[in-house]
């Protein structure tokens, strides 16, 4: 294991890109608003400006932490950093909606390379009993990003700096993109995998075409008037996905390198953790948009308020870790589907709120929906990967976690487009606040129809006995100094 001198320095300046990166996807919502009044964005437009950027990254993302096995973990995360700065400027001056629609597919395949670095250089650094800390570490900056990311985007539309509005949520990126690549270029140590595995190309190209064949009907559908050809690239898209799962299959036989190791889709709960976190986080996003559309074209908000109005939530996740985390052991996997009950009443609450105090709504009026909604992400979120996991062996665990992290930018992204595919069709051509209340309740309704599949799914996953069988294994093998993920770094001068 690695002694690298100021290792801490190294995964603090590999963090904050990945908070950049969370930043980004939060920021931008809170902008959408004023970016469609500037640019003159059509509905599809603005879905493709957030969706368009998960998909990116959830299709790359696998692929981008075996190029740093591969290629060197420090050098494939400069190239990221680079390509997300350079992006990002492009994005500030976009000068039309398809353009930055562009630019925002440019920033997810760029971050796609340069967050995966994060973890992996985790398990090159430090060993498996120092790793805990660096995890909730990183829990934090997640959870710090969610806070901030809707506050600092409002604040930063409303401050219209040099004139610049929104594109400033995209400026702000760069000279902090040039701190972080100078600080990584000097204190990153060079890490690579001494068996990493081939990259999957063909598999990567193939997820590619079957996200787009399904996506593309469903965020054109409302501006193309819902034409009967539109069935054309979902049919194609269900030969692709069945073309997908073959050859991933026959390349896992072949070498083990598959994007997607399917026979670990024959555990159920591994499977039913997939489900869970892709309608968690398609729900989560169903809502929260059309949220952050109602409070500033229904009710007239500023960015800013707008933004603020969501820091409850984020407040309330924040302190429900702190309660969440010593119940993980004792109460397994039925906090997963608490907390997927809570949030469902936690959004119906809100509405409610929305709903009765009308035009005279403010913040404070759902502080406290909005705290217990964020209670029932901390119990929900926090268990999940654990306790989905318990079955899967710990040699696959590091496939397992990939496999994770790509279905939940894909259920966001999917989330984002159902829900404002149902808020834009609702509304048509009617913005009185009245109409724009209806379409946010059919959105509602569209978010707690995601959370009731997330609670059903999560009974599927591992018992507690499970789990605390999952978590001895690799407790043993901890210290044993026997990690499956662990990789011995290799200096590169």
């Amino acid at each position: 294991m690695a002694t690298t001198p100021r290792r801490g320095l190294a995964i603090g300046i590999l963090l904050f890109a990945s908070f950049m990166d969370l930043l980004d996807v939060t920021i931008v919502q809170v902008a959408l608003p004023s970016i469609g009044a500037d640019l003159g964005a059509s509905e599809a437009q603005l879905e493709w400006i957030v969706s368009g950027y998960m998909l990116a990254f959830a299709v790359a993302l696998i692929t981008g932490g075996r190029l740093g096995d591969l290629f060197g973990r420090r050098r494939i995360f400069l190239v990221g950093v680079a390509g997300f700065t350079i992006a990002s400027a492009a994005a500030a001056f976009a000068w039309s909606g398809d353009a930055l629609v562009v630019t925002r597919i440019a920033q997810g395949l760029f971050a796609a390379l340069m967050v995966p670095q994060l973890l992996a250089s985790v398990q090159a650094l430090f060993s498996p009993k120092e790793r805990a800390p660096m995890y909730g570490l990183i829990g934090g900056v997640s959870g710090l990003a969610a806070v901030l990311g809707p506050v600092l985007g409002g604040w930063l539309v409303d401050a219209d700096l040099w004139g610049l509005g929104w594109r400033t949520v995209f400026l702000i990126n760069i000279p902090v993109g040039i701190a972080i690549f100078v600080l990584a270029a000097r204190f990153v140590p060079e890490t690579r995998s001494p068996r990493p595995m081939r990259l999957d190309l063909v598999g990567v190209a193939l997820l590619s075409a079957v996200v787009l064949a399904f996506m593309v009907p469903l965020v054109e559908g409302q501006s193309l008037g819902w034409p009967a050809w539109l069935w054309l690239p979902v049919a194609v898209g269900a030969v692709l996905l069945a073309v997908f799962v073959g050859y991933e299959r026959r390349r896992m036989h072949r070498d083990g390198s598959a994007l997607l190791p399917m026979p670990l889709f024959g555990d159920r709960g591994f499977s039913a953790g997939i489900v869970t976190q892709a309608a968690f986080q398609g729900s989560l996003n169903a809502f929260t948009l059309p949220f952050i559309i109602y409070l500033q074209v229904g009710l007239g908000f500023d960015a800013l308020t707008a933004g603020l109005n969501l820091l409850a939530f984020s407040l309330g996740a924040l302190v429900g870790t702190g309660v969440v985390i010593p119940l993980v052991g004792r109460v397994g996997k039925y906090l997963v589907t608490a907390g997927a009950v809570i949030l469902a009443a936690g959004v119906l609450w809100v509405f409610a709120v929305v709903a009765e105090t009308g035009a005279d709504f403010t913040g404070w009026a759902a502080v406290w929906p909005m705290l217990l909604s964020g209670l029932g992400l901390a119990l929900l979120i926090i268990p999940l990967v654990d306790v989905a996991l318990a079955t899967v062996p710990v040699a696959d665990a590091g496939a397992a976690s990939g496999a994770y992290s790509t279905f939940q930018q894909l259920g966001a992204a999917a989330g984002v487009a159902v829900s404002t595919t149902v808020f834009f069709s609702v509304v048509g051509d009617d913005w009185s606040r009245e109409h724009v209340l209806t379409a946010l309740q059919a959105s509602v309704w569209v978010s707690v129809a995601g959370f009731a599949i997330a609670a059903l799914a999560s009974l599927l996953l591992p018992s507690r006995r499970r789990v605390r069988a999952h978590l001895e294994e690799a407790r043993r093998l901890a210290e044993a100094d026997v990690d499956a993920e662990a990789v011995e770094p290799t200096p590169v001068a």
